[in-house]
């Protein structure tokens, strides 16, 4: 009985294929426990998932760039998810337009404050210079951001970890800390949480309204190519 399922796992431990295989286990068995916590942002399944297939390579000794290997099937569709948030924001096309520029205001003052911030705190942490390259790009999502970590000599893993932990946090109290600043309508709200909990606090946003989900996809989006061009100068002034 056990020895078809010994010869599978063997085969796949030996492939790239056994890194795809346990990463979408991983998400199956995490979107099960979010399902079963009430959807709650704590236990979101990007979160729970990196966690898991974390502890699995440690205990296996398996390399990060093994991994990828097969993982990186599912990492080039993180690209085409991004842009598929564009259905929203075609629909709230004529609100974003009357908005434009306290969109773009906010934008860049946040970029640099989330940032600049980070990097700070970071430095004054007594953090090395790979470690300050990893969290740099914290603001934008995860692919730009793991782009501009290694292209600024970061570890692209530890940049994806530090954005998804931004993203979970900010997207299960940021609407807590909205309602204590007393900020009601969704336009601003989504933006907020988009511009600082990316891609996860936009599905949050979407929780509350189509509105607030467009406006979060907006900032998440555009927060990203603004983070592209601010970090590299951001970088230069505070790399050691």
């Amino acid at each position: 009985m056990d020895e078809p399922f010994f010869r599978l796992w063997s085969y796949l431990s030996a492939h790239p294929l056994g890194a795809l295989t346990a990463t979408l286990l991983a998400y199956a068995a995490a979107s099960w426990l979010w399902e079963r916590s009430g959807r709650s942002a704590f236990c979101n399944p990007v979160f729970i998932a990196i966690i898991a297939l974390s502890a699995g390579l440690y205990a296996s000794q398996t390399p990060y760039s093994r991994y990828f290997e097969g993982a990186q099937f599912i990492h080039v569709l993180l690209g085409p998810a991004t842009v598929a948030l564009a259905a929203p924001l075609y629909r709230a096309l004529r609100e974003i337009r009357a908005l434009a520029l306290p969109v773009l205001g906010v934008l860049g003052l946040g970029a640099v404050i989330a940032s600049g911030l980070a990097l700070s705190l970071a430095a004054l942490a007594g953090a090395d210079a790979t470690t300050l390259a990893s969290i740099a790009p914290k603001p934008a999502t995860s692919p730009v951001a793991m782009g501009v970590s290694e292209k600024l000599g970061g570890l692209p893993s530890l940049t994806a970890a530090v954005v998804v932990t931004t993203g979970v946090v900010g997207g299960a109290r940021g609407g807590l800390v909205l309602d204590l600043a007393r900020v009601r309508d969704d336009r601003a709200r989504g933006f907020a949480i988009g511009l600082c909990s990316h891609g996860i606090g936009a599905a949050q946003a979407f929780r509350r309204s189509e509105r607030a989900g467009a406006f979060a996809s907006l900032a998440f989006a555009l927060n990203a190519a603004a983070t592209a061009l601010i970090v590299p100068v951001l970088w230069l002034a505070y790399a050691p």
